[in-house]
């Protein structure tokens, strides 16, 4: 019987303040050209700035691995060197840098081919078949507690040590020679009907049965990682984990191929292809993308008895901020539901704004568009509305650059954005010389957030958010910006930061910092400078479309400066400011470069928040919110909807700034 598989992943961040989980899944062929699949979930280990950093690295090095010697007939031992690079790859980079020492992370990697699956595990994470309601652990557990577990099952138990936690790995890719691989000579063979889980151990939270249970009840891949997740939050434990969950479910081709077409959704998805580029370069089918990744853990190297030799290796919790990190964060999401079609989107204004704008995922207005936004506008003189059109058509061509759109406006609409690019400023500052670059942000109502059906509960629930005219600036602030500041209130950041102070935005400044930076330049120049709410960034960021990112539904390579999005600037550092082209708005790098510092305190989600765009207080105010991810972040957390938290009195090589100006 042919089979066929369905895939789809996801993860939370637990009780943790950042995700150290990484996971992939890369689509291939194999030498009959049927479709096989890559599947990789690693754990990090070494804290925020070096745990997600040792999980990416090594995902992407096994990754590339495996797609240049796939397919092959030596599977095993392709997926077993595809670890030792992985392995290598994070000593290469602890060798460069040395306050990386103790970085690490668990690993599974799995290849589903033809009726089979082969893997290759490190560590305790988990590799799951459930099978006629059965669930079975079918890898390896390399922690203290696995071992004595295995030492039992074989007859010759062992008493554990005192001061030992079972939770205590005894293989891990951290650098070092790899205590033990987990990686059979022959694959287990699938059947129609099997649920695979690979997880990392933050699903630990969760009894057999209720794994059992979530995974049986189930219809689909999607609807069972987020249900699984769910249980976990609703858990609540208090030190719970970063948990990443990828299901396959092995189904019979020819009940698929016969399968009807599910029926069109009632609301908008979220709709982030979270493999990114795997869509995007489907020539080879070999792509990637990527995702933040999770967990701090303690390793000893200490002899067991029976000769068994276990790796511990101590993990100092203040890791120091990095300044030089070769890494790659790769992410996937739900690949067997990719919409074909996306939502289009219209915009209309009062004062600047009268037709449809047309840009990737929308199509073109049709010939009676402009007066119907006319009359639309009429109706609502305050401000633009962002709204979503009834009926998903196909989409049009690819949305027309900037710099088209200053040379040849294509419609009324086009023109007074245009014009509104036009409309840049600097404001004078009684020092002598000028503030940042800005541009005016046109007043409008949006969607601020993810739909019901997104499992990021911190961005829910969607709410509709009126935005007031304000001026925005146009670039992440520069470090020569900055220093203007710190300068003249001995504030000063380092120096030697590989990175010019002209043309990269600042980077280790702390929310104080930044908050004191805009009163300083309203003092300066008499102007009122602040922090962009939550709210008033998201806006900014959405380019004034109702999808992830400002370019569409989709991730798309050379986008952004992030980690899996197929930029060609050094994944170690930012990039210099505007490498990449602006929004619609004229805003550049609000996805990616760097996350950007804004006013809110943090708050677990949208329950209560307001909807005029003000700053929204309350929560907790020693955690603030930073908006639009890093370099080192994977393509999801790109989008404007993801946020992020940190402590507000600490500076990060991954935060800068962006600024407005209240309207006069």
């Amino acid at each position: 019987m042919a089979i066929s598989f369905e895939i789809a992943g996801a993860q939370i961040d637990g009780a943790r303040e950042y995700q150290e989980d990484a996971f992939l899944i890369t689509y291939l062929s194999d030498a009959d050209g049927h479709p096989s699949a890559l599947v990789i979930v690693a754990d990090g280990m070494g804290g925020h700035a070096a745990g997600n950093v040792a999980s990416n690295m090594a995902v992407q090095a096994l990754n590339k691995h495996v797609t240049a010697n796939y397919p092959t007939d030596t599977l095993s031992e392709v997926l077993t060197g595809a670890v030792l690079k992985a392995n290598n790859s994070i000593a290469e980079t602890v060798k460069e840098t040395p306050a990386l020492e103790g970085m690490g992370c668990t690993m599974v990697a799995t290849v589903f081919e033809k009726e089979s699956i082969w893997w290759a595990s490190v560590g305790d994470s988990n590799l799951y078949l459930m099978r006629n309601r059965e669930l079975q652990k079918i890898n390896a557990d390399h922690s203290y507690g696995g071992f004595l577990d295995r030492m039992a099952a074989a007859g010759t138990p062992v008493d554990a040590e005192p001061g030992l936690s079972r939770n205590m790995l005894m293989s891990a890719i951290t650098g070092s020679d790899i205590s033990d691989i987990d990686c059979p000579i022959t694959p287990l063979q699938l059947k129609a009907g099997d649920k695979i889980l690979i997880t990392s151990d933050g699903l630990d939270t969760l009894s057999d049965g209720k794994i059992i249970q979530y995974t049986d009840w189930s219809k689909s891949p999607k609807e069972c990682a987020d249900a699984l997740l769910n249980a976990v939050e609703e858990a609540g434990m208090p030190k719970q984990d970063n948990t990443t969950v990828i299901v396959v479910h092995i189904v019979d081709k020819e009940v698929v191929a016969a399968a009807p077409p599910p029926p069109e959704p009632e609301e908008e998805e979220d709709i982030t292809d979270r493999t990114g580029a795997a869509q995007a370069a489907a020539s080879a089918a070999k792509t990637a993308a990527a995702q933040e990744s999770a967990q701090a853990e303690i390793l000893e190297i200490r002899k067991e008895p029976g000769g068994k030799a276990g790796l511990i290796v101590g993990i100092a919790a203040g890791i120091i901020i990095i300044t030089a990190i070769a890494g790659f964060f790769i992410f996937s999401g739900k690949k067997t539901v990719a919409p074909e079609v996306t939502e289009p989107v219209q915009i209309t204004e009062t004062e600047e704004v009268e037709e449809t704008i047309e840009e990737k995922g929308v199509a073109e207005a049709p010939p009676d568009a402009e007066k119907d936004t006319e009359a639309q506008a009429e109706a609502e003189p305050e401000a633009a509305k962002i709204e979503e059109v009834e009926k998903p058509v196909e989409p049009a061509a690819k949305t027309e650059e900037i710099a088209k759109l200053e040379t040849k406006p294509e419609s009324k609409l086009e023109a007074q954005a245009t014009a509104a690019i036009s409309k840049e400023f600097r404001d004078a500052l009684k020092e002598g010389g000028t503030g940042p670059e800005m541009v005016w942000l046109p007043a409008g109502t949006f969607e601020m957030g993810s739909p019901s059906s997104s499992s990021m509960t911190d961005e829910r629930p969607r709410h509709t958010v009126k935005i007031n005219k304000i001026a925005i600036s146009k670039h992440e602030i520069t470090f020569a910006e900055y220093d203007k500041f710190a300068n003249a209130t001995d504030r000063k950041l380092p120096d030697n930061l590989y990175m010019e102070r002209e043309t990269h935005p600042v980077i280790f400044v702390s929310w104080d910092d930044a908050y004191y930076y805009t009163k300083w330049l309203s003092e300066q120049s008499g102007k009122k400078y602040r922090l962009a709410t939550e709210a008033e960034w998201e806006y900014a960021a959405s380019g004034g479309i109702n999808a992830p990112f400002w370019w569409g539904f989709n991730e798309e390579p050379s986008r952004a400066h992030c980690f899996g999005c197929s930029s060609q600037f050094d994944p170690r550092k930012p990039a210099k400011i505007g490498s990449f082209e602006p929004n619609q708005f004229g805003i550049y790098d609000t996805a990616g470069n760097v996350a950007e510092w804004v006013q809110d305190c943090w708050h677990d989600n949208y329950d209560g928040a307001p909807t005029d765009g003000g700053i929204w207080e309350g929560g907790d105010c020693s955690l603030r919110i930073a908006r639009g991810g890093s370099y080192n972040s994977p393509p999801q957390s790109i989008r404007r909807m993801k946020r992020d938290k940190f402590k507000s009195d600490a500076g990060y090589d991954l935060i800068g700034i962006r600024i407005v100006r209240d309207a006069e």
